[in-house]
């Protein structure tokens, strides 16, 4: 492992800043003309992609590595865990699914997979100038420590000098930071070279009683307080704001309006971040089915378990309000997962998401689906054959997926498949109803392509376009992201700090693996 500058965010808890400040060091450091790429050990999350090679990675390193300037690498998240329903995992490491087991026999693999975490971090930083760690939740889960591969042990083996961050919109602000601090160890706290207040809202002028007792009770700098940033359309790693009521929004007088089914093991749904930035746009989030009474367009969402949230629908009546939707001539959508609930069953006779064999679909295209034990991880390029949107439209996104739909002859494909994972090819995917307003594909990022997602706005009723194109508006919220770091938060100190740091602990001879 050559020689490297290495920072690392960790929080106090969960959705405390750490994937924001990642992403923000990140910028600043490809602003400054320094090649860096982040690092996540370990994420657990419904939200993934897939990259170039045909590997998947969580989506926040997705969106660290667009913010730094580069493609994503699944090296940059070696570990991905998807919750299966239950207990049960399904553990994805180095981009590739090892097996589907729970958490205790997950922790019973740790070791072997600590290696293949630090393999991955030494290609990164043979490759990059720095790297920028991010932890996972809480710093400090006492029960975990001994199983810890993704914060303060991680922080240890590659020697990264840390940054601890502290919600204080979430309240307790003193206890969370000074509490954590305490309950570290020494050799843990050593790696502490100072703490960030985040989410503050109102006169920061008022903190600053607050900053001192923080200072003088941790014995560490306090590198800034950051403002609450509103409107910030970065996408978000887990499922914490969907479950919070922050994703989606009703704006009055919006021209469209666009229910998302809110499914338990919803997934991807960063498939939907591009609506909501859309001026005369509503995207809602919708758990109960008489409130898609007024809507334009019904999606639903990918899932990391078809059949048991196709099974929730039914409990709660959604398949029978969608048959509605279909037949009053909305607009029905199904994406992933919820293409294949759109047909007529799904069966899963491996019992790959669940001890059920088969169950009905809402039967709105003729069509089954067989769940298969192997995952489809594919980057695709295609042209859009959705008549009703003008068809004939470019589009590029990804496959994430188990499971092989078999459709009636009669149904026309929604796409063609004209490259995958780089390489011309030519095969179909997804499905019309006879109609044309209910349809389904396999394909992920679909509406992150402009053209493609305005001529479906314009087909629910938006006559002229809003010109929005969704990757230069990403580029703008990094720059604003950072913007706001530089101007609120000592950058140049951190980086000071951290730079002595590791002088200090090479000369000392603490390297990877050792204390």
């Amino acid at each position: 492992m050559k020689e490297h500058f290495n920072l690392m965010f960790l929080g106090t808890g969960s959705d405390s800043g750490k994937s924001l400040f990642t992403a923000a060091f990140c910028r600043i450091f490809k602003r400054r003309g320094i090649s860096v790429a982040p690092f996540k050990a370990q994420n657990m999350a419904l939200n993934s992609f897939v990259t170039m090679d045909g590997r998947e990675m969580g989506r926040a390193q997705v969106i660290q590595a667009y913010a730094a300037g580069l493609q994503p690498d699944c090296n940059m998240n070696p570990v991905l865990l998807k919750p299966s329903g239950g207990n049960n995992i399904q553990v994805i490491v180095r981009g590739r699914v090892v097996e589907t087991t729970d958490s205790r026999d997950y922790y019973e693999m740790i070791g072997r997979i600590r290696e293949k975490v630090l393999e991955s971090y030494t290609e990164l930083s043979n490759r990059y100038d720095a790297i920028i760690l991010e932890g996972a939740g809480s710093a400090v889960e006492l029960n975990l420590k001994d199983r810890d591969i993704v914060n303060l042990s991680m922080a240890r083996a590659v020697n990264s000098p840390s940054v601890l961050i502290g919600d204080i919109d979430r309240g307790g602000i003193f206890a969370s930071l000074i509490g954590s601090i305490k309950l570290m160890d020494a050799r843990e706290r050593k790696l502490i070279i100072g703490s960030i207040v985040n989410k503050f809202r109102g006169d920061i002028v008022l903190f600053e009683d607050g900053v001192r007792i923080l200072e003088r009770k941790m014995k560490r700098p306090v590198f800034g307080v950051m403002p609450y940033l509103k409107d910030l359309g970065i996408p978000e790693e887990d499922s914490v704001p969907l479950s919070k009521g922050l994703k989606g929004s009703y704006k009055m007088d919006s021209k469209v309006k666009i229910a998302v089914v809110r499914l338990p093991f919803i997934s991807n749904y960063t498939d939907f971040d591009p609506f909501e930035i859309e001026e005369d746009v509503s995207l809602v989030y919708i758990d109960e089915p008489d409130y898609l009474d007024n809507f334009d367009a019904v999606i639903i969402p990918g899932t990391k378990s078809t059949i048991q949230d196709m099974l929730w629908m039914k409990k709660r009546g959604f398949d029978e309000k969608i048959r509605m939707i279909a037949a009053s001539g909305r607009m029905v959508i199904g994406i992933c997962g919820g293409y294949q609930m759109l047909g007529r069953s799904i069966e899963d006779p491996y019992h790959v998401e669940s001890d059920v064999d088969e169950t009905e679909g809402i039967g709105l295209i003729d069509m089954k689906t067989v769940l298969t034990k192997e995952k489809k991880l594919t980057r695709v390029r295609a042209l859009s054959l959705l008549s009703v949107f003008g068809g004939n439209i470019e589009v590029t996104g990804y496959e994430i997926h188990m499971g092989v739909s078999r459709l009636s002859s009669r149904l026309k494909p929604c796409f063609k498949i004209i490259e995958k994972n780089g390489i011309r090819t030519s095969y179909y995917d997804g499905a019309q109803s006879m109609k044309r307003n209910v349809w389904g594909t396999y394909i992920h990022g679909l509406f992150e392509n402009d053209a493609f997602r305005s001529n479906m706005l314009s087909r629910l009723g938006i006559s002229r376009s809003s010109g929005l194109n969704y990757r230069e508006y990403l580029e703008n919220q990094f720059d604003r992201l950072a913007d706001s770091v530089e101007e609120n938060v000592k950058v140049d100190d951190i980086i000071r700090r951290a730079i002595n740091f590791k002088r200090f602990k090479i000369r000392g001879k603490e390297w990877i693996g050792q204390s």
